[in-house]
């Protein structure tokens, strides 16, 4: 039987259920998975947010694959004063890094400096500040997800990251979730969402 699930991966977890080193992974989770379960996608241990896991081994073609510009959303905190110039690179695509290559980036569906977003939970451990050095918070949506590369975009326009979360992917929203929490949803629900239907 297939199974779906959204989690809000916390800080400093792996995207992975083996144990590497003393980093925590999603086996350390307060819940019982399936055997089978595994992410779709990731994101690396200094990324939060919405992860998704199932044993539906169709979704990771219909969802990753850029051919197919599922929409993933991204709230950024950068180093900085975030400039209109820096978001309108971004939305016409930067060159960056992957796998030791030149690449440039799709354009961004959507770049915009929004207000601190009162609604994310704490950041554990928080985020460590220079006082004399403002943050600013950029949403960020992207049609593909290379290695890293919210994290390279911001740092090729001059602002690097210091806090990142995955808030949306299609219409399935990371609404109210703390960092840990898991959530079963039914096919129906999950390939609607998602747009793979």
């Amino acid at each position: 039987m297939h199974r779906y699930f959204v989690i809000y991966k916390p800080y400093g977890m792996l995207s992975q259920f083996s144990k590497e080193g003393d980093k925590q992974v999603l086996a350390d989770l307060n819940f019982i998975f399936p055997k089978d379960v595994y992410p779709v996608g990731r994101l690396d241990a200094d990324s939060e947010g919405m992860l998704l896991l199932t044993n539906d081994k169709s979704v990771n073609e219909k969802l990753l694959h850029p051919s197919k510009k599922h929409v993933r959303s991204y709230l950024v905190q950068v180093e900085g004063e975030f400039s209109v110039d820096a978001c309108e690179k971004l939305k016409k695509g930067v060159e960056i890094s992957v796998d030791g290559k030149k690449y440039k980036t799709l354009p961004a569906d959507n770049v915009e400096l929004i207000p601190d977003p009162e609604f994310l939970p704490e950041r554990n451990p928080p985020v460590r500040f220079r006082k004399s050095i403002p943050t600013s918070w950029v949403q960020i949506d992207l049609i593909e997800g290379k290695n890293r590369q919210v994290r390279k975009m911001t740092a090729a326009v001059g602002f690097p990251t210091l806090r990142l979360v995955r808030i949306v992917m299609e219409s399935l929203k990371l609404d109210f979730f703390n960092p840990g929490e898991i959530k079963e949803l039914e096919r129906s629900i999950f390939y609607s969402k998602l747009k793979l239907s």
